[in-house]
């Protein structure tokens, strides 16, 4: 599973976004917030963890500080990580690898998602905001993504592999390891109903916003 964050812009507003991209299938999650810290990577991976029903040997992640406190710390290829991923890591049956210095290629299939999130998400859900009169911020952004997530995302045709992500998800699931049990997740609920869960976010926002966008889609 590859993870990153990417930024959001829209003029003075920057949000943040956590996705995650399962190598096989190209299923994607994404989870929005204010800021990149510990928390807001830990949360996402594993709310990720349970969208998808299952947990990856591998998670690949870029440089970013918070999770990799220094690089080769202990020798070559052994780095000093953040203790509560490692904690996670450890709980959860995972691998942490790490994209080489300028290799930004190494994770490819996310950034590639990246893009393809704020030219088919992010701009289109402004223009409607906006004819709202409304503007865009993380509580309407994870109220609205769940559902593109589930309706658009992971079921349109991947450039790469010619399949729905979604499609490839049911095939890639049998390769994954189990959820550990006891564990709690605020999706847990929600995939035990559904085997495609969708962000506990997409059912918290004020139905004022749903009204306003409707009013638009008329």
């Amino acid at each position: 599973m590859q993870v990153d964050f990417t930024t959001i812009r829209r003029g003075r507003q920057k949000l943040k976004a956590f996705v995650a991209t399962l190598g096989f299938s190209r299923a994607t999650y994404v989870r929005f917030s204010e800021y990149e810290r510990q928390e807001d990577w830990l949360s996402g991976i594993e709310n990720a963890l349970y969208y998808f029903g299952g947990v990856p040997k591998e998670l690949l992640f870029d440089n970013a500080k918070c999770i990799m406190i220094e690089r080769d710390a202990y020798g070559e290829g052994l780095h000093r990580w953040n203790a509560k991923l490692l904690e996670m890591a450890k709980d959860y049956g995972f691998n942490l690898k790490v994209c080489r210095p300028y290799r930004a290629k190494t994770k490819g299939k996310v950034e590639r998602f990246n893009g393809y999130l704020k030219s088919c998400f992010i701009t289109p859900l402004v223009a409607s905001l906006k004819q709202a009169g409304l503007a865009l911020d993380v509580d309407i952004a994870n109220a609205q993504v769940g559902n593109w997530l589930h309706e658009v995302a992971n079921q349109r045709i991947h450039a790469t592999t010619n399949e729905k992500p979604q499609v490839l998800l049911e095939k890639e699931r049998f390769s994954l390891q189990p959820l550990p049990e006891g564990m709690i997740s605020c999706l847990t609920s929600i995939t035990i109903k559904q085997r495609q869960a969708i962000p506990v976010e997409s059912f918290q926002h004020p139905l004022s916003v749903y009204d306003q966008l409707l009013e638009v889609m008329r």
